[in-house]
Parts: structure tokens; C-alpha cells; sequence
């Protein structure tokens, strides 16, 4: 199917996806899991999790196979992830965005939907807990589709808290209760957190952990953002070109914001995000500044672990 694994689309930490085609023609990446790293917890997590979907905004696995080699076959998104289409790779306050506006929003409002699925839509509710760029795979229409369920969580759709042992997730999404039970239990709003930073990246076009020589922590970038939003200025990189694109704007970062705070119970559920993405830009209230660091506890940039360390 992968011709050898010939066309190699990326690589990811415990795995390397491939484009492959069936004998019908169709195209299809295969997801070919690394044997020397875990003990196969991932693929089954995966396969577990993603086979309990059905939704326009979840990527579809087609099959697996389990012997000789461990991989997951799934449909093939044309354009690949988002942080292609988001992300400045030099950091540069000059680049500009390579999306409009509008393709901006419904990626955003399609995003939320699937986790609004994830959380209320299934027989057992599943935390992903690992919502990044890199996650994220438009197809040809730019439609986004969540994917990579190795770090997923399934639990009862009435369970407000889960237990979970370690730490999952990526540096710069991982919300601040998955690190540090201190603040608060591991929930639906852990992914709620990620979906904020994932968004702010979207509107400043760079990776929030990463924002330049005068300072190295990751939450000067939503510091940035929320001071552009107090100062009402149009963020550099990503110019609106009319009143109404600058209220979407405006709209997105605030709900963005709304997501990052510090305390999960002060974070809307996705059903709520989709409300205040879709509704008036009037009806979305002011977010209150996320607090930086915990009064009595390190830095937030000290705790973090990656998926591909886990």
C-alpha cells in the first residue's frame, strides 16, 4: 500500500505516517508505530479511542493491523496539519498570515465542534489532551479534523475529573491542573486550555512557548496577545482588512482567552466556546488576564513534558 514507504508525509514522536493508496485507488495515510518505543499503550489507546468516533471534525480510521508491524490506516487529509499554515518557523513579527480571516474562523469553529463531540457527542465522553497545531489535518476544503488519539482519555461522560498518572500532553498546550494537581483535577477543561492556546497561535501566527529573545516564558505570548486586546491594536502579522474582520478578530481572542485561564472552572465548556464564537461579538464578556505563574509554585515552563517523552 505504501509502496515501500516511499512517500513519507511525517513523523511524529512514537510514529512515522506515510501516504499509501488501496487497490481501489484511494489515498490514505498509514500511521506506522516506532517498536522500540512504549510497549504498544499508545496504539491501543489510539485505536481504542478513535474507533468510538463518528464526526466531520475527527480524522476516520479505515483499519489497523497489529502484527509484524503496528499501524493505523486513515483517510488521507490533502493540505496536512495546521501548523503549516499557522506557525512563523523564524519568529518573525513581519510574516504574514497565510490564511484569511474567514478560513481562520471556520477552522476554528470546526476545531471546537469536534471537541464539543469528543466531550458530550459520545457514548463515553474522551479527553484528547494532546490539542495542537500538529494535530490538526485540513483537508482539501480546509476542513479541520482532530487527530492523533495516543494520549486520549475515555472516561464516563458524567465524570467531571479524571485520574491520570504522569503528565500528557505537549509544551505550550498542556493546562496547568495536568502538571500540578494544585491547580485543580485533570477534566474536559484540560482540552478546553489547549483549544485557547492553540487558537492564540492561529491569530499571532507563533508558536506560543517561543517568543523571542527578552523573554523565555511561554506565557508572555497570551500576556502579548491580551495587552494588544487592552490596547485595542491589530496584531502585527496577521492584519484584519475591514471592521468586521477586526470584530472577528477580537471575538476569537477574547473566547481564546476566556479558555487559558489559570482555574478550570473559570473556563467555558466547548459547548459555551461555540456559543460565544458563533453568537454577537456584544454577548462575549470581557476575559479577565491569565494569571502567569502560580503564587506559590515554579514557573509553568519548568514542568512541562512532551508527548514524545512520555
Amino acid at each position: 500500500m505504501t509502496y515501500s514507504f516511499r512517500d513519507k508525509l511525517g513523523q511524529g514522536g512514537y510514529s512515522v505516517v506515510y501516504k499509501a493508496s488501496l487497490p481501489d485507488g484511494r489515498q490514505v495515510a498509514v500511521k506506522v508505530i516506532n517498536e522500540s518505543k512504549g510497549n504498544g499503550e499508545e496504539f491501543i489507546n489510539e485505536v481504542a479511542s478513535i474507533s468510538r468516533t463518528s464526526h466531520v471534525n475527527i480524522v476516520s480510521l479505515l483499519g489497523f493491523c497489529y502484527e509484524n508491524k503496528r499501524a493505523l490506516i486513515y483517510e488521507f487529509m490533502s493540505k496536512g496539519s495546521l501548523d503549516k499554515f499557522i506557525l512563523n518557523r523564524g519568529f518573525s513579527d513581519a510574516t504574514i498570515c497565510s490564511l484569511d480571516w474567514n478560513t481562520m474562523y471556520q477552522i476554528a469553529i470546526g476545531i471546537a465542534r469536534g471537541l464539543e463531540y469528543l466531550h458530550q457527542g459520545c457514548v463515553s465522553r474522551i479527553l484528547h489532551l494532546d490539542i495542537k497545531p500538529q494535530n490538526i489535518l485540513l483537508d482539501e476544503n480546509f476542513c479541520p479534523k482532530i487527530s492523533d488519539f495516543g494520549l486520549a482519555k475515555i472516561c464516563q461522560r458524567n465524570d467531571s475529573v479524571v485520574s491520570i498518572l504522569g503528565t500528557r500532553g505537549t509544551i505550550g498546550y498542556i493546562a496547568p491542573e495536568v502538571f500540578s494537581r494544585t491547580y485543580g483535577g485533570v477534566s474536559h477543561k484540560s482540552d478546553v486550555y489547549s483549544y485557547g492556546m492553540l487558537i492564540l497561535e492561529m491569530i499571532g501566527g507563533r508558536k506560543n512557548y517561543d517568543t523571542g529573545d527578552s523573554c523565555t516564558s511561554e506565557m508572555y505570548f497570551p500576556d502579548w496577545i491580551y495587552k494588544d486586546l487592552e490596547q485595542g491594536n491589530n496584531l502585527e502579522n496577521c492584519l484584519a482588512n475591514s471592521d468586521e474582520e477586526n470584530d472577528t478578530v477580537r471575538q476569537i481572542t477574547m473566547v481564546s482567552l476566556w479558555c487559558i485561564q489559570t482555574n478550570p472552572y473559570n473556563r467555558p465548556s466547548m459547548s459555551k466556546v461555540l456559543e460565544m464564537l458563533q453568537g454577537p461579538l456584544q454577548s462575549v464578556s470581557y476575559p479577565p488576564k491569565p494569571f502567569l505563574h502560580s503564587p506559590e509554585g515554579p514557573s509553568f515552563q519548568t514542568s512541562y513534558v512532551s508527548s514524545s517523552t512520555l
